[in-house]
This record gives structure tokens, C-alpha cells and sequence, in this order.
């Protein structure tokens, strides 16, 4: 089978001529991990438009039905959505930039009937079972899906149940707080679910499709540590029982698709640097979040030293397409040279291989 993993569709900051190449490559499935739009009003999303969104920022059922209205005027989306069957899950700005559970980025004492119409307007808007329909500003979103024996996506929820972010929202320096082992980002009933899934699983592949990096990473260069919060960086206790619980079941070849950082990124999975990595993780860019992007950052080329685990790393925009056998699975990461205007080519920027009970990536 042939996936396109797509995330991070921002419809003022760059054409989504990404969506329209991931269509010509004909995929079986199209997984897409979230910010498949974004909430605010026009200008107000940063970096230069190339076109603006329509209305103020989505607060009501109106608002959201009419900027999912909008991006779905979009050819390119349209041609997406028309290739292959979706698996979706959100990320955070489907509803507000940033949220955990029933807590806002910044304080505002309406956003449960927020929430709640933001997820109304995902369940009418996006394929989801009747299942998933939301209730009391709640929808069952966490679900496993089976492609034969090849392959079982576990999609996750990482926003619904999580405990508020425990160092803060922003890139820091080292907290204690992120190692609680009462932070979470799952929740204790996903968690379980997650685990009873691993121990049961006959699958070649067990795919998880969630939004945040999952690996952990090293953002200062040199003595110290710095850590997105955000990701499971922030909640390594709730990342350690998932690994362990990895470990422990008969699950074959773990694979971690992950979005949100709008770049590309390869890595292997390790409970602590030096151990056996347990899985691996591919991380796809944006389709347009943050315009035409870089081949590199001089950021991230610094703090590579510090993350041997992380082979591979771009900042342009674009998607990943992979081919799952029996045998492997081949990464492409594609990778286009601008969105600030329409029409770019696709090309990819890198390829990897993750063989059978290997958890580990080579690159072609």
C-alpha cells in the first residue's frame, strides 16, 4: 500500500500545490495528523499571505463552518481529498492555537462552547464515522484502524486529554514539571486503550498516527537541555509507558507518523540516548504553515550533534509518501522549492528504509 502523510495546511501562508502532487501519486490512503486549518482572522497568522482568510477569528459553529467552507474552494485540497479514502485526527488549531483539554492558550471563559463548535464543525466537514459524532463538546476521535494484516494505524488524540502543558507552551530550558508522571497527553483511558492495542496486535506494521514530536530532542546546543513542552518532551513519563509497553507486547515494527513542526524530520526512538531504539519516527512538513521554508535552519544544524538519533531534517514545505510491503517500508519525504506562489514541482528530498524488525532508518 502507498500512504501520503499530510499536516499543517495554513491557507493564507502559501498555495496547497502540495495537496494536488500528493494526489498524483495516487495513494491508497491519505493520513492527515491535523491543522488541516487554522482559526484566525485575516493577517493575523504571521509570515506573508498570499491570499487571506475570509471573516473574523473562528469563535462560533458559523465561523468554523464558513472557514472550512473556504479552504474547501481550494482545487488543489479538492484533488486530495478526491484521490484516496482520509484518516484524520486534529492537532490544536482546529479549534485554538495551542489548547490542552479544557484549557486555553490564553484565558477565555467561553471555551467549552468554543471547543465544542469548533469539534461540531470538524465532525460535519471531515470523514468520520457516525461514531466520532461529538457530544457535550466532546468526539470520540482515538480509533484503530486495520489495513488487512499489513498494517494497524492506531490514531491518537493528543489534545482532548491532555493535562495543561507543565513547563509552559514555549521552547525552554530543562523543568522538572515534565516529568510528572501525572502529565499526560493522552489521558489514562487512551493510554490503556493504546497498550491493550499493542498486546493484541498481529499486524506487520503498528502505525501510530498522532501530532506531536514524539522523539526526544535536544533544542540547546552545548551543556544543557532545551525541550519543546509542547510535545511529548513535555510528559516523558506518559512517552515511557507507551515505549515500555512497546517493549514488553508482540508488536513487530513500531512507526511513528507525527506533524504539527512544519519540517521534515527522520528519527530513531529511544527511551534514553545509548539504549536500543524500540521504534521510528517520520515527521512530515507543512503543505504551506510558515511559506516557502528552507532547505535547513541554522538552529536545527546546530543541535544535530547533540541528537545522533535524528537522521534527517528539512524545513521546506511538502508531505511524506511511503510504501508499505510485507518486507519494508520506503519513506519518501517530498519536498516543494516554494508555495508563495502556485504551481511548484515535487521532488523528493530524501528517502528512507525501515526493513522488517529493524527499528532503524537507511537512507537510499
Amino acid at each position: 500500500m502507498t500512504i501520503c502523510v499530510a499536516s499543517c495546511s495554513h491557507y493564507e501562508q502559501g498555495w496547497f500545490t502540495a495537496y494536488r502532487r500528493l494526489a498524483e501519486d495516487r495513494p491508497d490512503l491519505v493520513v492527515h495528523l491535523g491543522d488541516y486549518h487554522y482559526e484566525y482572522a485575516a493577517g493575523a497568522g504571521g509570515a506573508a499571505r498570499v491570499r487571506d482568510h475570509v471573516g473574523a477569528e473562528t469563535m462560533t459553529l458559523a465561523n468554523y463552518r464558513q472557514r472550512y467552507a473556504q479552504y474547501r474552494t481550494d482545487p488543489d485540497l479538492q484533488a486530495a481529498h478526491a484521490a484516496a479514502p482520509w484518516l484524520v485526527v486534529f492537532d490544536d488549531h482546529e479549534i485554538a492555537n495551542n489548547w490542552a483539554g479544557d484549557i486555553p492558550a490564553e484565558p477565555d471563559p467561553f471555551f467549552g462552547l468554543r471547543r465544542a463548535a469548533a469539534m461540531q464543525a470538524y465532525f460535519e466537514n471531515m470523514p468520520l464515522r457516525a461514531a466520532a459524532a461529538p457530544h457535550g463538546g466532546h468526539m470520540q476521535l482515538f480509533r484503530r484502524v486495520h489495513w488487512g494484516s499489513l498494517a494497524t494505524f492506531h490514531m491518537l488524540d493528543t489534545r482532548q486529554y491532555r493535562t495543561d502543558q507543565p513547563c509552559g507552551d514555549e521552547f525552554r530550558a530543562e523543568c522538572a514539571g515534565r516529568h510528572d508522571p501525572s502529565a499526560t497527553l493522552t489521558g489514562a483511558g487512551q493510554e490503556r486503550w493504546l497498550l491493550d492495542g499493542f498486546a493484541t496486535s498481529r499486524a506487520r506494521w503498528d502505525i501510530l498516527g498522532q501530532q506531536v514530536f514524539f522523539s526526544g530532542v535536544d533544542l540547546t546546543p552545548g551543556p544543557g537541555v532545551g525541550i519543546n513542552p509542547d510535545g511529548w518532551d513535555g510528559y516523558t513519563a506518559n512517552r515511557d509507558r507507551i515505549l515500555a509497553g512497546l517493549r514488553a507486547t508482540p508488536v513487530r515494527n513500531a512507526v511513528v507518523l507525527t506533524g504539527d513542526i512544519h519540517s521534515h524530520w527522520a528519527a530513531t526512538v529511544h527511551r534514553a540516548q545509548g539504549e536500543p531504539a524500540i521504534a521510528t519516527e517520520l515527521v512530515t512538513s507543512s503543505i504551506s504553515s510558515g511559506g516557502d521554508g528552507s532547505d535547513t535552519r541554522a538552529e536545527v544544524a546546530a543541535i544535530l550533534p547533540e541528537n545522533p538519533h535524528i537522521k534527517y531534517f528539512s524545513n521546506r514545505r511538502g508531505y511524506l509518501r511511503a510504501r508499505v510491503s510485507a518486507d519494508e517500508i520506503r519513506a519518501d519525504f517530498r519536498v516543494l522549492p516554494y508555495v508563495s506562489r502556485p504551481g511548484a514541482p515535487a521532488q523528493t528530498g530524501a528517502t528512507f528504509t525501515i526493513a522488517d524488525r529493524e527499528a532503524s532508518l537507511r537512507a537510499v
